[in-house]
């Protein structure tokens, strides 16, 4: 690897949950005033782009009705376009709150079931628009109870290489594609390791990459770390990906990642 490797245009997303019950910032930005606030100061620290989910994928997890999952994001997504044009994701696999969400100014879809549910294959392409790919193993109710590979990175890619076809044939063209190979998302420490040493492969499929690493279970395994305590965790696994190819980083901690990738991309500026 080579800070060489990380490319000019990457972007930072950052991540608002405006849930009760997400691993990391469950409740913490759960009412519009709090939310805001923190897509504001995520903007200021450097993000260039917001995610926002109303709808919890942390393992044991259960889904929650569209009505409830528009009601937690959809002011935000209008409260923040009154204030910027950055852009926004929502992170949502239900066709009603894609809808929602891009009518109210969101511009990129996050699908951690790879619009595999219902209509959102067909939604999505209609409304033309950036989309995430993700894979994932199981559902987030059972997904971390025993994920089991032969190989973890081939069916990773395999899965992935399908979505992406489906996509085109639904009429999403490929420069609006991106995929993210789901980490922890039915994944043991081992498979989530050996996927991020193999990051780059993913770029073989064409398409942008986003990882998705930060405050995640594998760092507290790893470090025996609490939650709030896997930021340095976190900034070494995203420059790792960012070495590897990453194109998207979706973070928490906006600032003090901008800052890792500064340091790290100063060093392809010496001769």
């Amino acid at each position: 690897m080579s800070a060489l490797n990380i490319s000019s245009d990457l972007r930072i997303m950052g991540v608002v949950n405006t849930t009760p019950d997400s691993f990391s910032d469950g409740g913490q930005f759960d009412t519009l005033e709090k939310a805001l606030a923190q897509a504001r100061q995520l903007i200021a620290d450097g993000a260039d782009i917001l995610d926002i989910g109303g709808e919890s994928t942390r393992p044991g997890s259960e889904p929650v009705a569209p009505e409830e999952e528009i009601r937690r994001t959809i002011p935000l997504i209008r409260a923040i376009r009154k204030k910027s044009d950055i852009p926004i994701s929502i992170d949502t696999n239900k066709s009603a709150v894609m809808r929602a969400a891009v009518d109210a100014g969101a511009s990129m879809i996050n699908s951690v079931w790879a619009l595999q549910l219902d209509d959102s294959l067909q939604v999505a392409a209609e409304l033309e628009v950036p989309v995430c790919l993700m894979h994932m193993q199981g559902t987030p109710a059972s997904m971390q109870q025993n994920p089991v590979y032969a190989d973890v990175v081939g069916e990773v890619k395999e899965f992935l290489a399908r979505r992406i076809d489906a996509a085109l044939e639904a009429g999403i063209n490929l420069d609006r594609i991106i995929i993210d190979p789901g980490f922890g998302f039915g994944k043991t420490i081992e498979h989530n390791l050996l996927l991020l040493k193999s990051l780059a492969e993913f770029r073989d499929l064409g398409t942008r990459v986003l990882a998705g690493l930060s405050r995640k279970k594998m760092i507290g395994t790893i470090l025996d770390k609490p939650v709030d305590q896997r930021l340095y965790g976190s900034l070494a696994l995203a420059v790792i990906a960012a070495m590897q190819g990453a194109d998207i980083l979706r973070v928490h901690d906006v600032s003090a990642t901008a800052d890792a990738l500064a340091m790290v991309s100063a060093l392809g500026q010496v001769a």
